[in-house]
């Protein structure tokens, strides 16, 4: 599954509108659905905002797993992004 469509199948879940959720990002919502449809990524604080609206670990998303193999220039980036995270609860 892809980034964009976990992200439309949990926001389905939630029974959220993509307008509602470029509004809640924000974020225009032709860009929005850029993301679900996989012609776009997001940026870190739209990936962060997404997260947290439909309350999913970006691990997921990403699709990392404790068993896979990481880099170090990858795991610092990880863990700059749980710091982010974080630190805009």
């Amino acid at each position: 599954m892809t980034l964009g469509e976990k992200i439309r199948n949990a926001r389905e879940d939630m029974d959220l509108l993509q307008s509602d959720m470029a509004k809640l990002i924000p974020m225009n919502q032709s860009n929005y659905s850029k993301i679900e449809r996989d012609i776009q990524e997001p940026n870190i604080e739209q990936l962060r905002r997404i997260c947290q609206i439909l309350k999913l670990d970006p691990r997921y998303l990403l699709e990392i797993g404790e068993l896979d193999f990481i880099s170090a220039s990858d795991m610092k980036l990880l863990n700059d992004i749980k710091i982010f995270i974080e630190n805009h609860k």
